[in-house]
């Protein structure tokens, strides 16, 4: 791999684990926030469904701009901004201003997603822009799981507003990173930001795949935005030793570049519906009443699900530019799913907690895991526009 390619790479890298550790740095506290600010764990988990909805929303603009402006411009700001944002969080004077100030931070967040995948397609050769995609989805579980085990660990020694701070140091030091390595767009060309353009929801295999990252979404954060309260009730944990177990994230990171060299070599048709089912497997085996199962469990849907998401992820640019789709607008409506799907159903999982347990969110999660499989073999009837989009 080229010099310049490994600069893309490791700039990306850094981008991501930045943006979702700063994405996710509440969920790892929702058991102390509702005890903190005396809500419901239902209502706690709205400090992370304000930054999905304020990021989804924002993708379906930054995408179009992106087109318009260029990509690089937008990931500089994106990660900077939301990481200044996020120390604003850690001074917040109360409940309803802690979540205004994650909306922002979701809005400020958008720059990264919502052009990354187009980036890597327009700026490294075919053959390896697989491999990279699952590298750049390895950097986002790398970064959900900083987030949630920095915040776990320093609010037990010193607060959830430490907690939030170190969180947004952290997006500092990546923002000075890929200052550094990220290079200038070389084949970036510039065309009308189309917002009232319907092409991306036309073709049938992008709204599956739309389909598939929203439920795919939606069953792992309803299953992550419980697991916390799951731990530090029915097994008796500590906030710090319930965000250990998210210490099972680098799973993610390898499953998602194992499955982009796998895409790559045997196409996303055979190995997406693969990652559905090791997703419904390790979701299965966290009903287990035995800690370590448990764990195993949440690794194992991990790893289905970041396989899932790297697939669908790096497929939507190769398919809206096979079918003269802008791709990054297509991008931004698949994040949107995405998006929508955590803040939507990933948000229902504090509901199904205080009415069923855990065997009720599991129940939840294994409707969303149902559809994305169901989405995932209809894809493999779906013609394919050109070679490169299997």
């Amino acid at each position: 791999m080229e010099t310049r390619h490994r600069r893309v790479c490791w700039a990306l890298f850094a981008a991501g684990v930045a943006t979702f550790a700063a994405l996710y740095s509440t969920q790892a506290l929702l058991p102390l926030l509702a005890t903190e600010f005396g809500v419901t764990p239902g209502q706690s988990s709205w400090s992370l469904s304000m930054a999905t909805i304020g990021l989804g929303a924002t993708l379906l603009v930054t995408g179009p701009l992106s087109e318009r402006f260029g990509r690089t411009r937008l990931i500089h700001l994106s990660v900077t901004l939301s990481a200044l944002i996020g120390l604003a969080c850690a001074i917040a004077p109360g409940w309803h201003a802690l979540l205004v100030l994650r909306l922002l931070q979701g809005i400020a967040l958008a720059g990264l997603p919502a052009v990354a995948t187009a980036y890597l397609r327009e700026e490294l050769p075919a053959s390896i822009t697989g491999r990279v995609t699952g590298l750049y989805i390895g950097g986002n579980a790398l970064g959900g799981m900083a987030g949630r085990l920095l915040t776990g660990a320093v609010s037990e020694a010193y607060g959830w507003r430490v907690a939030l701070a170190a969180v947004g140091l952290l997006g500092l030091v990546c923002a000075l990173v890929v200052a550094v390595l990220l290079p200038r767009s070389r084949n970036f060309t510039p065309r009308p930001a189309s917002f009232g353009s319907l092409k991306a929801l036309k073709d049938p295999a992008l709204l599956s795949l739309y389909g598939i990252g929203a439920c795919a979404m939606g069953a792992f954060v309803a299953v992550s935005n419980a697991m916390g309260f799951r731990l530090t009730t029915e097994f008796g944990l500590g906030v710090g030793a319930a965000g250990a177990v998210f210490l099972v994230y680098p799973v993610g990171s390898v499953s998602s570049t194992l499955s982009g060299r796998l895409a790559d070599r045997f196409g996303r048709r055979a190995v997406m519906p693969f990652g559905c089912l090791v997703t419904a497997a390790g979701l299965l085996m966290t009903l287990a009443g035995y800690l370590p199962v448990v764990v195993a469990g949440l690794a194992v849907m991990t790893a289905g699900f970041f396989c899932v998401h790297g697939v669908a992820s790096g497929w939507v640019p190769v398919r809206a530019h096979a079918g003269d789709v802008p791709p990054a607008q297509a991008a931004s409506f698949y994040l949107f799913a995405y998006y929508a799907g955590s803040s939507i159903f990933g948000s229902l999982a504090g509901t199904a907690w205080s009415l069923g347990a855990w065997p009720a969110v599991v129940a939840l999660a294994s409707v969303f895991v149902g559809l994305t499989g169901v989405l995932s073999v209809r894809l493999r009837a779906v013609p394919a526009l050109v070679i490169s989009g299997r």
